[in-house]
């Protein structure tokens, strides 16, 4: 690795880390509540989380852009592209459920080649990068063996529109008869995470935002896993996820989202 791909490596776990210790050290205190949705809650530590990561990225690399789940900073015009979510499963967080961690990205012209996915409660640190084997707090990981449907433990997410909801309870009705378990946890990023770990066979969900599952992406890949991503909006901030252990047969699943597109509803 290059003295600029390791600078750009530790920079981001040195983001991970420390807004990681942040939300941990406020987890199970007072929160402040920006914004209270049906389905969704956005809290007031998401924002300094944010803040957090954004000064030490921008710190070490100034042309470069951030694009995150509270806001965009930096240079919008550059081609390395931070794609940051401050804690995702900020609804678990909030009701003291111990499932959330932080999610960093970097794309550089369109392609991600970092990933870090860190979660504070166990102190793991998950690691992505191109042309490197998957990471768990520095030992190489990788995706479970499992071929057979009837072995997999499979997560599912669900969006927040009835469209892509009655679309994914048709699909999770056949898994549940296929699979030998489902669990359904609130964080895209872990999820995925668990998969590179081959804890997890495989994470599905109708529609989700693209800071939940970039860093996921390069780390379910270059753990031996497949993972695909079909946007389902002009700007690519919405998709539909299928990502496995590239064993398992999906197929169907993959085809159905591939010609399923409709546009994301408020």
């Amino acid at each position: 690795m290059s003295a600029t791909e390791d600078l750009i490596l530790s920079t981001a776990v040195d983001a991970a880390r420390q807004a990681g210790a942040l939300i941990r050290a406020n987890y199970g205190g007072v929160l402040g509540i920006n914004e209270l949705k049906q389905f969704d809650i956005k809290l007031e530590l998401d924002v300094r989380s944010q803040e957090l990561i954004t000064a030490i990225l921008l710190r070490t690399f100034p042309e470069h852009a951030i694009y995150g789940e509270e806001g965009i900073a930096g240079n919008q015009a550059s081609d390395h592209q931070w794609i940051v979510d401050p804690i995702d499963g900020t609804v678990n967080y909030f009701y003291g459920i111990p499932h959330f961690c932080v999610s960093i990205a970097l794309r550089v012209a369109g392609e991600i080649v970092v990933g870090v996915i860190y979660d504070p409660m166990l102190d793991e640190l998950f690691v992505g990068r191109k042309g490197h084997a998957a990471t768990l707090n520095g030992q190489p990981i990788s995706v479970s063996g499992r071929a057979q449907m009837a072995d997999a433990m499979v997560t599912v997410g669900f969006s927040k529109n009835r469209e892509s909801i009655d679309a994914g309870l048709r699909r999770f009705k056949e898994l549940l008869f296929q699979v030998r378990k489902t669990r359904m946890l609130g964080s895209a990023a872990l999820g995925m995470a668990y998969v590179a770990a081959g804890r997890l066979d495989a994470y599905i969900e109708e529609l989700i935002s693209l800071w939940d599952v970039a860093a996921g992406i390069i780390l379910v890949e270059t753990a031996g896993g497949r993972a695909m991503l079909y946007p389902r909006d002009s700007i690519g901030e919405k998709c539909s996820m299928c990502c496995s252990n590239g064993k398992l047969p999906l197929g169907w699943v993959e085809d159905e989202m591939a010609a399923y597109k409709p546009l994301p509803q408020s």
